[in-house]
């Protein structure tokens, strides 16, 4: 794991297989997603690198159910006074009480399916709770007012946090950015071409940074980026 300063409030994580993001307030963190399961302690190692204590994580914000991205979350939480954050329509999947639906793959999407799931720990993320389920247009108290979207389609409660004061975008995985460094549509998605309209919205927005799940971050001029994106499979 790699820790990389896109601004000084804001740190990228970069993981093999699912991103975590730190934003720091001067009221405490926030991370944006929390890895795969027995990924806590190299996040604790972060936060001490920021010159944190785990005590000092205020928020949890889970972009989906997937366990990439849900798998050191009960861990986290176990840190101290942890509010965690989610979708209402991933909740109960986040929670245990049911089951997530899974993906719809296309022919070219099974092997690079194997090949991801064969480099992931082969065990389940634990279920952690959801203090506050979220819907679209929530706000939630970081980053001067981070405002919530609903973007459904790679799961069903998908969302995306947009910081419009910095210009930040955390996509979650409804966005990707492939290793030539092309932004495009993320995979795996349950509902593909709802996955592609929230594509197109989230394109609408301005922003610079956009931090994805999968793939490196874009640091500037990202809103650009991800129209171009959309424009080839939208248009």
């Amino acid at each position: 794991m790699d820790v990389v300063e896109l601004l000084p409030s804001l740190y990228f994580l970069r993981f093999p297989v699912g991103h975590v993001y730190v934003w720091r307030d001067p009221d405490g963190l926030t991370l944006i997603d929390s890895g795969v399961p027995g990924s806590a302690p190299l996040i604790e190692s972060a936060v001490r690198s920021l010159g944190h204590t785990p005590s000092d994580v205020r928020r949890l914000v889970l972009t989906h159910f997937h366990e990439d991205h849900t798998g050191s979350a009960a861990d986290i939480v176990s840190w101290g006074d942890v509010t965690v954050y989610a979708h209402r329509d991933d909740a109960p999947f986040i929670r245990g009480e049911a089951a997530g639906p899974p993906p719809v793959l296309s022919d070219w999407e099974r092997e690079l399916w194997d090949r991801v799931h064969a480099g992931m720990p082969h065990v389940p993320a634990p279920p952690v709770r959801v203090d506050r389920e979220l819907g679209d247009g929530d706000t939630l108290d970081f980053g001067g007012g981070a405002r919530v979207l609903a973007v459904p389609g790679h799961t069903p409660g998908s969302l995306a946090v947009h910081l419009p004061g910095p210009g930040v975008l955390f996509t979650g995985d409804t966005i990707a950015r492939a290793p030539d460094g092309q932004v495009i549509l993320g995979v795996f998605n349950a509902d593909p071409p709802a996955a592609v309209a929230s594509f197109a919205r989230q394109a609408a927005l301005d922003v610079e940074i956009a931090c994805f799940g999968h793939g490196e971050p874009v640091t500037e001029g990202a809103s650009g980026l991800i129209r171009d994106a959309a424009a080839r499979f939208t248009g």
